[in-house]
């Protein structure tokens, strides 16, 4: 398999989708939003992405299922799956906000093998092949070389229906506010995943995420030199619904004070 071949068409799709995206996003009503639980909303948009790109990745792996947030297809693969995320960031999408993004990945058995993250309004694509670096547009990506926590911009994503570790989170996020350059709330991990990819943000955290959130991005982020873990530093983060990120200048204070926090 030439996956790097079948990395640009990925790539293809997710623009393809993203265009769609974008021209839809002034067409969108109130009564076009769904609420399929406590925060968490779904439109005609989301649906349909994921349609097309569904019809789009099944010819060029026809042995590989599907793992997708929105349920437009329910076909898990033996070995093979896309874990597929069609708008990532639909309340930003909903109000018009300029951050949501196509997150596309491509899992052998247990493995992320290729990963794609489209930011619609910038019109950029980043993307992984594993063991082959990471890319936006077409150039090397790589994480920041920030050695401290003081010096470093952070990206969070706010608990919107699990409360259950709230208290946590905000001694956590308090504690970043005052130790750190600040911490931004884009609201699309798979974009946070990204920037911290390209040295934008030097480190991400979030808990009650699933794996077409993260799946595609944090591949980017290990291409790039990056480290991923969850909050326990083991590697469970792609269904264990919490993940950091980090250049791996700040990985281990940064997890030591996560595992603080969590654990207080």
């Amino acid at each position: 398999m030439d996956l790097n071949n079948l990395c640009k068409q990925v790539c293809n799709i997710a623009k393809t989708a993203g265009a769609f995206i974008r021209e839809e996003v002034d067409a969108l009503k109130k009564d076009d939003v769904i609420s399929k639980g406590l925060h968490n909303y779904v439109t005609y948009v989301d649906k349909k992405s994921e349609e097309m790109i569904v019809e789009k990745l099944k010819p060029l792996l026809p042995e590989a299922g599907f793992i997708v947030e929105e349920e437009t297809i329910s076909k898990k693969g033996k070995e093979y799956n896309w874990v597929v995320d069609p708008l990532d960031g639909t309340t930003n999408y909903i109000h018009s906000l300029p951050c949501f993004s196509v997150s596309i990945a491509l899992m052998y058995k247990d493995e992320v093998i290729l990963g794609v993250v489209y930011e619609v309004n910038r019109d950029e694509c980043f993307y992984a092949v594993k063991g082959e670096g990471a890319y936006l547009n077409g150039a090397g990506i790589n994480v920041s070389k920030t050695e401290s926590i003081e010096d470093s911009l952070l990206a969070t994503g706010f608990p919107y229906y699990d409360y259950s570790r709230l208290n946590n989170y905000m001694s956590l996020f308090a504690w970043f506010l005052r130790n750190t350059r600040g911490v931004r709330r884009f609201g699309s991990a798979a974009v946070d995943l990204a920037y911290v990819a390209c040295g934008r943000f030097d480190g991400f955290f979030e808990y009650s995420l699933n794996a077409w959130d993260v799946a595609a991005g944090s591949l980017i982020v290990e291409e790039a030199g990056g480290k991923v873990s969850d909050f326990e530093g083991s590697n469970n983060y792609l269904f264990g619904k919490e993940i950091i990120a980090t250049n791996n200048l700040i990985f281990n204070i940064f997890l030591r004070k996560l595992k603080d926090s969590f654990s207080a």
